[in-house]
This record gives structure tokens, C-alpha cells and sequence, in this order.
């Protein structure tokens, strides 16, 4: 039993004096250091329950509470009770996490099966930076959700069909020289300003709806080629492995008959020049097109489909579809629909809409050609990284390679070390800062405690906590949080309370590094330092593998 879990069971029997049946309180590390180990709001929540003074109530609660781990429980206002913990009890956390490489684990999601989709890119378009952001949230949701003993399915759902596709081969059959990239901006003009190009994009359009024309066209065939090999090697890069990939023209005829068929049944609506709406109106929201007038399924009716598929193919207990934030008024109309179609899928399936990533230059828009692709920036980056670490005693193929995992956590930590729904304004210097908040300070922290042990076994000094210090530093009271904050964050789907964890664990151990002398064999208390630098190791590994930044043991 955890240290948190053994105060909340001493909380509750105290609790049992007032004869309620359920109290929901919290059991957490205060941000003052000054106000415990742990804090609890209980006796503010039950005052409000029994009618009482909340310092009297948190008075008799703290008298109640008995543990062995307890040093001290202090009441002070308006109604917080603070408790310190024993010194022992970190010194054996320390021996848990020396002997459990994978500490931080739990079994909360023993047995679920959940599909995770995100990134999401669309063929014959570019790999922007709205993906990145998908893309590392994602991937760190479901390596938080894996270490909770989940069965993680990642998958991607990208537009193979659709308007967008038009645009691009159209652009490409009038110029193939462009690029895929600019043969879609090129199209999605020419869609706008005139009117014969948009006639024969929308011919060509509702043209690649059918397999049969998908699979013989030459300009279809490569650029779906072309663009889906580009992807790989963006996520080669990024540290992602998808175990599926869904695409829109598997689920197009589906969807189209899903929306028939519910049409029949009221839940849909005939609306202008012939097109199948729901009406949001009836449920607080909006209305949107299923339908469109030209009789082709719009991406709400591939939506619907997409989530029989999935749940056909996988059995899944959840599906976590992960998208940009501007699309989430459209998810609260697609599960509404959902939930009168099918009704147990529309439970299972959870949005999450993340914010946008702004450069200086401002917002991306891939319709007008502003594009800033994920390739260039993680190139950029790496550039940048390049030159700060050039006079460095590394190979050439070394530096290559830490630029490129330095500018990967960089970007990584960026996108994650704030909550999922804020927008991000990045700042290439301050990401790749080694020196305080941003990803290659934590990757850097955890290279110099990997010296630091490889100095201590040339030295031959072992790590034991036998002859432990009089007083338990700050560093060493860090590390026990760490499994409360992956349970925190998993049960919040909110990446941001590991990186911060780690930034604040990170700085306790540089601080402790810069005033003690860790290896020292005169020292009596070397084995003790060593020890709980090997423990800092462990949770550094874990909490950035849980965040996709890649490790590196020298920088």
C-alpha cells in the first residue's frame, strides 16, 4: 500500500464518527513543502455535509487518524489537514524503485482493450505541424494508458477519398512537376477561383470514389504511395508504430448506408437540393450535412462507419480518437448521431481536441500553400541543436544523432508540457534550452545521473541505503510521487502532469548534484548518494519514455 493510500484508509476510518455514507475527498501533495508531505481537503468537504466549522471538523478527523507512517498531522485553516511522513518511508520507496525497473506501473486498466487514433494525416497532402502535436499526444495517451496495464491498439484513420484528394491529383495531372504538397494548393486555388477547374474537380472527385478508378489512375496510385512512405518516415522519427491504418474509402459505402438506413428511421433529415442532415437543434447543437447534395457521404457518415469498423475489427472497452480542437463542436453532433445508431459505441468512444501550434509566422493553413511541415521543423531544430553541441568531443554520427533526438524531445515536451486543450506558441530557443523547462534539460539531467553511476562503478562503489543521512533531502521525497502522478494523468488524459513532475524532480536532483559530492569513496554515505541517483534513473526512463522523448545516455 502506497503512502497516499494508507493516509486516505486512515481518513476514512476517522470519517466513520460522522456516519456518512460517501465522502469524496482528496489525498495529494501540497505545492508548499512547508504544508507536509501530504494535505487533504477532507474536512472542508464534510463540513458542508454535517453543518460545522470546517477547522473543528478537520480537528477531530486528524485526532482520529492513526498510521505508523505518520511523523505528524497538523490542522491549520480554513480547514486543511496536513501530514508529514516518517523519514523511513521514503528510504524503503527508494529500495521499491531500485528493485522495480518499471515502477510507476499500475493495474488500473488491467484487461481494457483501447484503440487510440491519432495524427491522422491525408494522403497526398504534407505531414504539418497539427499533426506533430496529434501525433505526440497521442502516443504519449497511449503509452500513459499502457503502463496502466492497458492493451493499447494504435491506429490511424487517413482521407484516401474526398475532396482534398481531388484537388491534389487534378493539380498534379495539370502539373507534374509539383510536389503532392503544392499540387493540392494549387487545385484547392483554382477550386476557388475558377469555375471549370472546380467543375472537373468535382468530377474527379466523385470519379475516385470508385475502386475501380482508384486503383488504375497512375496520379492516384503514386501519390498514395508516395505520401504514405513519407508518413513512416515521420514516424520513425517521432518513436510511433501504428498496428493499423483505416482510410475513408473503406468506410464511405458503409457510412452511406448507415445514414440511408437512418433516414428511414427519423434520426436524419432531407434537407436543401437533396442533402441528409441531423438536426443538432434537438439536442443543443448544430445541424451538419451526412449527405451531401451530390449523394457522396461527408466525413460525420464516414465517422459512423469508422466506429463499427473499428469496434467490429477490435472489441474494444474504449476508443480515444484524437483530433484538433476546432473540430470538436462537430464531434459533440457526430456522437449525439452516434448515440441514437449505435448506442453502446457512442459510450465507449472518447473525444479529445487538442490546441494549435503557432510559430512566429503565424498560423499554417495547408489550403493557401502557409504550410509549415513536421520534416522541416524537426530539421530546423536539429540544425540549431547541431551547433550548440559542435564542440563537443562526439563523432560526427554521434552528434547527428543526439541533434536529432534532442530536437525530437524538444518539440515533444513543447506540445505536452501543457494541458491537451491550450494552444502553443513555440519558441525554437527556449525548447531546446539545456538549462531549464523544455525536453533536453530532462534528457540532459538524466545523462548526467547515468555518468555519475558510471563513475561510481569504475570507483566500485554499490548503491545501499544502509548508512542513510539524519534528514531525507527534498530530491529523495520527490520520487514517491511519481506513480501518483502517472495515475493522475492517466485518469485525466493530461500528458503535462508527468513533464512537469519531471522538470520539478529533474531541478531537486541538479540542486542535490551541485551541493554534494556524489561519488566518494572516503565518503560513508556515497552508497546511500549512488543509490538514489540510480532511483532518479529509473523514474527519469520511465517518465520519458511515457512522454516519447528519447533517452540518451551521453549529450
Amino acid at each position: 500500500m502506497s503512502a497516499q493510500e494508507e493516509i486516505k484508509k486512515a481518513v476514512e476510518v476517522s470519517l466513520k464518527r460522522f456516519k456518512l455514507k460517501e465522502v469524496d475527498f482528496l489525498v495529494e501533495k501540497p505545492k508548499e513543502a512547508s504544508h507536509g508531505d501530504y494535505s487533504t481537503n477532507v474536512a472542508l468537504v464534510v463540513s458542508k455535509q454535517v453543518k460545522k466549522n470546517p477547522m473543528e471538523v478537520a480537528r477531530q478527523i486528524a485526532q482520529g487518524m492513526e498510521g505508523k507512517i505518520f511523523k505528524d498531522v497538523q490542522v491549520v485553516a480554513p480547514g486543511f489537514i496536513n501530514i508529514f511522513l516518517k523519514d523511513e518511508v521514503f528510504n524503503k520507496d527508494i529500495q521499491q524503485i531500485l528493485k522495480q525497473e518499471d515502477f510507476g506501473e499500475n493495474k488500473n486498466l488491467k484487461n481494457k482493450k483501447i484503440i487510440v487514433e491519432y495524427t491522422d494525416p491525408n494522403p497526398f497532402k504534407e505531414f504539418h505541424i497539427g499533426h506533430l502535436m496529434s501525433n505526440a499526444i497521442g502516443e504519449s495517451i497511449s503509452r500513459i494508458l499502457e503502463f496502466e496495464e492497458a492493451k493499447i491498439v494504435r491506429v490511424n484513420y487517413q482521407g484516401n477519398v474526398g475532396l482534398h484528394v481531388a484537388k491534389a491529383v487534378w493539380g498534379k495531372k495539370k502539373n507534374e512537376n509539383l510536389s503532392w504538397g503544392e499540387a493540392y494548393v494549387f487545385g484547392s486555388q483554382s477550386y476557388e477561383k475558377d469555375e471549370d477547374a472546380k467543375k472537373e474537380i468535382i468530377s474527379t472527385n466523385t470519379d475516385l470514389y470508385d475502386p475501380k478508378i482508384r486503383e488504375t489512375d497512375k496520379y492516384y496510385v503514386s501519390g498514395f504511395k508516395e505520401t504514405l512512405a513519407a508518413f513512416e518516415k515521420v514516424y520513425d522519427k517521432l518513436g510511433t508504430k501504428f498496428n493499423d491504418n483505416f482510410f475513408e474509402s473503406e468506410v464511405a459505402d458503409f457510412g452511406k448506408k448507415i445514414v440511408e438506413e437512418g433516414l428511414k428511421k427519423g434520426i436524419f433529415e432531407t434537407g436543401e437540393k437533396g442533402a441528409i442532415i441531423f438536426k443538432g437543434e434537438s439536442v443543443g447543437l448544430h445541424t451538419r450535412v451526412f449527405i451531401n447534395s451530390e449523394g457522396l457521404p461527408t466525413y460525420e457518415a464516414k465517422e459512423l462507419a469508422l466506429a463499427k469498423v473499428k469496434y467490429d475489427k477490435y472489441k474494444y472497452d474504449q476508443s480515444i480518437v484524437i483530433t484538433g480542437n476546432e473540430v470538436d463542436e462537430y464531434f459533440k453532433v457526430l456522437l449525439a448521431a452516434m448515440s441514437q445508431i449505435f448506442p453502446e459505441l457512442a459510450k465507449k468512444t472518447m473525444h479529445i481536441g487538442h490546441g494549435m501550434m503557432r510559430l512566429p509566422e503565424g498560423k499554417m493553413s495547408s489550403r493557401t500553400g502557409k504550410i509549415v511541415t513536421a520534416e522541416f521543423l524537426i530539421g530546423k531544430v536539429q540544425e540549431v541543436v547541431l551547433e550548440k553541441i559542435k564542440e563537443r568531443e562526439f563523432s560526427e554520427a554521434e552528434k547527428n544523432e543526439i541533434a536529432k533526438k534532442v530536437a525530437v524531445g524538444a518539440l515533444k515536451y513543447s506540445i505536452l508540457k501543457q494541458s491537451i486543450g491550450s494552444n502553443i506558441a513555440y519558441e525554437l530557443e527556449r525548447s531546446i534550452n539545456f538549462q531549464g523547462d523544455s525536453g533536453p534539460y530532462l534528457q540532459y539531467s538524466l545523462a548526467r545521473a547515468i555518468s555519475v553511476l558510471e563513475k561510481a562503478k569504475t570507483e566500485g562503489i554499490k548503491e545501499l541505503l544502509k548508512k542513510a543521512p539524519e534528514t531525507v533531502s527534498t530530491f529523495v521525497k520527490m520520487m514517491q510521487y511519481f506513480p501518483e502522478v502517472v495515475q493522475k494523468a492517466g485518469k485525466e488524459y493530461q500528458p503535462h502532469y508527468i513533464a512537469t513532475y519531471l522538470t520539478e524532480l529533474a531541478h531537486e536532483f541538479n540542486n542535490y548534484y551541485a551541493q554534494n559530492k556524489i561519488v566518494d569513496s572516503k565518503d560513508e554515505l556515497s552508497p546511500y548518494k549512488v543509490a538514489i541517483t540510480k532511483a532518479f534513473t529509473v523514474i527519469m526512463k520511465n517518465g520519458l519514455w511515457l512522454l516519447g522523448i528519447p533517452v540518451l545516455e551521453r549529450m
